[in-house]
């Protein structure tokens, strides 16, 4: 595995901040009195998984990043129950439901092998 001069370098980090876009333009639409509820949850978990991602590669030790990359995994499922409780409550249709959760799910599988290569090159 090459080593990584920033998490700008990273794919995962990219298609994270693609979807950290994309959720701001889905929740444009949902109304104005959930901007603090259901709306800026769902913002929060998407900006968490870039985020993280950024503050692990920015360490100076490959625990600490896999420790980060670990969260930015746990803001992809936070992210993926927002989504479909908003599509329940009729926030967003089936079609956007669908599209946000395969983006996510290639993140999740990006991010695991991220972290395997990460351990296996400590190993």
């Amino acid at each position: 595995m090459e080593k990584i001069r920033t998490h700008k370098d990273l794919d995962v980090w990219k298609k994270s901040i693609e979807l950290v876009t994309e959720i701001y333009e889905i929740t444009r639409i949902f109304p104005k009195d959930e901007i603090y509820g259901l709306t800026g949850q769902i913002r929060r978990a998407a900006i968490s998984i870039p985020s993280n991602i950024a503050e692990g590669s920015g360490r100076n030790h490959d625990k600490e990043l896999v420790q980060f990359l670990y969260v930015s995994l746990g803001s992809c499922s936070e992210l993926e129950t927002q989504i479909i409780i908003s599509n329940r409550i009729k926030y967003i249709d089936g079609k956007v439901l669908n599209d946000i959760l395969i983006k996510i799910q290639d993140i999740r599988k990006m991010l695991l092998g991220l972290i395997k290569a990460v351990k296996k090159r400590n190993s």
